[in-house]
């Protein structure tokens, strides 16, 4: 495979110069706030919950970097990179949300990340290479989600009514990612770079949700 092909994927993107998508490029901005305020947030936090918190700040960094890197070079590789740092996100992040906040230990944390895993092949499966612009890829992940916030919510965990909240905001972004190829004629810009800011709202309110909730009043 050749790592240097080039790839073409959004309205924006005309030719394949450096700054060919300048609205999806610098929108990469977003995820590196969100990383700043992440990573300054877990200050003042438990020594775990802080630990946590920085590792997700972390990936929502290389997220930014990986995602301007497609965006620019528009490359194989760089695509890798970019698919490869959100991914890392969703399973660090689940493996999290499984053991802070459903209490699973070890194996059967690993065991959950598994299921997902096969859960994701079943159900993208279906889908032709580039239905929804690609977005397929993400349904397993707004199903994770929506299943979480509902878990959350029935647990009385404090994250809860941030995961449907950013399980909203998610379906929105995933709506302006879809229909980015449908609207060139009408508006070349694309709507790719609303997907990377509202995506980032997500990952912050995803981020902030797993901190432990203070104990119910007797």
């Amino acid at each position: 495979m050749d790592l240097t092909r080039q790839l073409d994927l959004y309205c924006e993107r005309t030719d394949p110069g450096f700054w060919s998508e300048p609205a999806n490029a610098i929108t990469n901005a977003a995820f590196l706030v969100a990383a700043v305020l992440l990573w300054r947030r877990a200050g003042g936090t438990r020594e775990r919950t802080a630990r946590d918190a920085r590792l997700l700040a972390a990936i929502v960094g290389l997220v930014g970097v990986g995602s301007f890197a497609f965006h620019t070079a528009a490359t194989v590789w760089a695509a890798w990179l970019d698919q490869g740092a959100i991914a890392l996100y969703i399973y660090a992040w689940l493996w999290l949300f499984l053991a802070r906040v459903a209490g699973l230990r070890g194996w059967a944390a690993l065991g959950g990340l598994g299921v997902f895993a096969v859960a994701s092949r079943a159900l993208t499966a279906p889908f032709p290479p580039g239905s929804f612009n690609g977005s397929y890829a993400y349904f397993p992940a707004l199903l994770a989600l929506a299943l979480a916030a509902l878990y959350a919510w029935r647990r009385g965990h404090a994250g809860g009514r941030r995961l449907a909240a950013a399980a909203g905001v998610f379906v929105v972004s995933l709506a302006f990612r879809s229909v980015d190829q449908t609207l060139c004629d009408a508006w070349p810009l694309g709507t790719h770079f609303v997907w990377h800011c509202l995506i980032a709202v997500v990952l912050c309110l995803t981020a902030t949700a797993l901190r432990p909730s203070p104990p119910r009043p007797a």
